[in-house]
């Protein structure tokens, strides 16, 4: 293996061009990417080298194209295809726009609000999807004007080795990504290079990697945990890294920690949900074949992190050489590039126990355990590299006080620089101020949290889904988890809370999905006691409607958070059936 401390030359920080350019140069045959068909055999690999020329080698014909400064949609399905064509987007000065090809007969709404928010000029993909689209294209005319480029059967290859990659600065856009739209349409957040770089460089303090660290991945790469995660910062650090698609994890969760069983991966994770998953489908004897006492950093993100679920899935998979100090809560999004704070590797997780009902009135009053109505939280780290979380409340945007709960403000190098093309959400996320200091600007998360003593973050949920009954707070995904444990028939992270009416009228709905095994022995009645009769108890609510829906209907965003806004939306418009013991229902697009 090349070993770091041998490289006769100092990696540039100036943009991921320069540090691929580099990598290229001195490392050709290394091997930087590899991908797992079915998550199972190796289809592929990708050296330093052949990610150069590829790159180069659509980057010629991007620039031929007169294409820098333009947008470009990158549809790819998961694979080394995508990889190469977000750095011939790079290498052109082209702003990549990662986005997941739709499947056939599905709607193209998303897809052509983004096309008509970025402007793109150029659709990269590859000749099956393409085939797969002829009809859709020509029945919407922003698909149909856009220039198609096949990159697996390019019409002309030029000399690559003649193309030179365009000089690139800290502050030009390298991509937009579009957010996954959790709590209303999807906007492009403008990540530079320099963003790039700086938060690169965060998450490798705080993960600690190194050239020996190896990477095992299956999040969507058009999302920013997959393609920051799992493909830039490999590259960024100089590991390899083995990839496999969503679907075959998500349809086999033990291939996930097969791959990183047969591969050693020191570095892999994912949301809560996945985690969940290995814990209910790997079986006792799958985990006779795993090996996990090479895997240093256990990420976990994106979605509620929930205590129990950690500790479920140390004690089943401590056999096998899982270590629970391996587990790494953190916080992020895509307005900050990815990632916003952290813990430090190799540490245990850090733990929070406390009341609720003071946690109703935004209030942190630490407990036992044992006491009734506590909540244990996740400690989702601190700041890293210049950055700055601070809480904030949202009404009056002052400073909120210890063990006070508010808005998560953020700033620093990691903060993307706005929204395309939206000057005035832009000001209203990006660009505030503290009211009473006018210090700023700060990065709105939307979030809410506080920090400990120690500034350690507890995130305790989203400001716009927090509900409100009588003027108490009501986090929404702690009533999905009394849900979804009051009965067995009801399937995990795939429920929804929400509210109706006017304030002082108040009515709690509950949309949850049924497992698929007990569909056909359903009794729907009884499950639906069991849901009111746990939500009085836990959270002391009156349940006005609960609607049980089919598996995998409930709306989601592309890294799996419910989509609760939507799920709303269609209650309200009478686009959602209701399940009966023998009549499954549908959830309309």
């Amino acid at each position: 293996m090349y070993q770091l401390k041998e490289y006769p030359f100092s990696l540039p920080e100036e943009s991921l061009v320069s540090i691929l350019r580099e990598r290229a140069t001195y490392q050709p045959f290394k091997i930087a990417y590899t991908f797992l068909e079915r998550g199972e055999t190796e289809q592929c690999s990708l050296t330093y080298g052949q990610l150069d020329r590829k790159a180069r080698e659509i980057a010629a014909i991007l620039h031929k194209n007169q294409l820098e400064g333009e947008r470009a949609l990158l549809m790819y399905s998961p694979g080394i295809d995508f990889i190469v064509a977000f750095f011939a987007c790079l290498y052109a000065g082209v702003i990549a726009v990662p986005i997941y090809p739709p499947r056939r007969n599905q709607s193209l709404d998303r897809l052509k609000a983004i096309i008509d928010d970025c402007q793109a000029k150029e659709v990269l993909t590859t000749t099956t999807i393409q085939r797969n689209l002829e009809n859709s294209i020509i029945n919407y005319p922003e698909l149909s004007s856009l220039q198609w480029l096949t990159t697996d059967n390019l019409p002309q290859r030029l000399n690559a080795q003649k193309f030179l990659p365009i000089e690139v600065k800290k502050d030009h856009i390298a991509f937009l990504q579009y957010t996954s739209g959790s709590t209303g349409n999807p906007k492009g957040v403008m990540v530079s290079h320099g963003n790039l770089i700086h938060n690169l460089s965060t998450i490798q303090q705080a993960f600690a990697h190194n050239h020996t660290s190896r990477g095992l991945g299956w999040l969507p790469l058009f999302h920013d945990m997959g393609l920051i995660g799992n493909v830039l910062q490999p590259l960024y650090v100089g590991f390899p890294c083995t990839l496999m698609s969503p679907v075959d994890f998500l349809q086999k969760p033990y291939r996930w920690l097969q791959g990183i069983s047969q591969y050693q991966a020191t570095t892999s994770g994912g949301p809560n949900f996945a985690y969940d998953l290995c814990v209910s489908k790997i079986t006792d004897e799958q985990i006779k074949t795993l090996d996990l006492s090479s895997w240093k950093v256990a990420f976990t993100g994106a979605e509620p992190i929930r205590a129990e679920t950690l500790e479920a899935f140390a004690a089943k998979f401590a056999p096998c050489g899982f270590d629970k100090k391996a587990f790494y809560p953190c916080y992020g999004m895509a307005e900050a590039t990815l990632f916003i704070t952290g813990g430090m590797a190799s540490h245990a997780p850090k733990l929070k126990t406390i009341d609720e009902k003071a946690l109703e009135e935004n209030q942190v009053v630490e407990v036992s355990k044992e006491q009734p109505h506590s909540r244990t939280l996740v400690s989702c780290g601190r700041e890293w590299l210049g950055q700055t979380v601070k809480i904030v409340n949202p009404h009056t945007l002052t400073q909120c006080d210890e063990n006070q709960v508010g808005e998560i403000w953020v700033s620093g190098d990691s903060v993307a620089r706005g929204y395309w093309q939206q000057p005035h959400k832009t000001q209203e996320t990006f660009e505030t101020y503290l009211w009473n200091t006018q210090e700023g600007p700060f990065l709105r998360t939307g979030d809410l949290g506080f920090l400990s003593s120690e500034k350690e973050l507890f995130v305790t949920g989203r400001l716009k889904d927090v509900i409100i009954i009588r003027g108490r707070n009501h986090y929404p995904q702690d009533i999905e988890l009394t849900v979804e444990e009051s009965h067995p028939a009801l399937r995990p992270s795939c429920g929804a809370a929400f509210t109706i009416g006017d304030a002082g009228n108040e009515k709690l709905i509950i949309l949850q999905e049924i497992e698929r095994a007990h569909l056909r022995k359903l009794d729907s009645e009884e499950v639906k006691k069991a849901i009111r009769q746990a939500v009085a108890k836990h959270h002391g609510l009156q349940v006005h409607e609960v609607m049980l829906i089919r598996t995998a209907t409930i709306p989601k965003t592309s890294s799996g958070k419910i989509q609760r806004y939507r799920c709303k939306e269609q209650f309200l418009k009478n686009m959602v059936d209701g399940l009966l013991s023998k009549s499954p229902c549908l959830v309309k697009a």
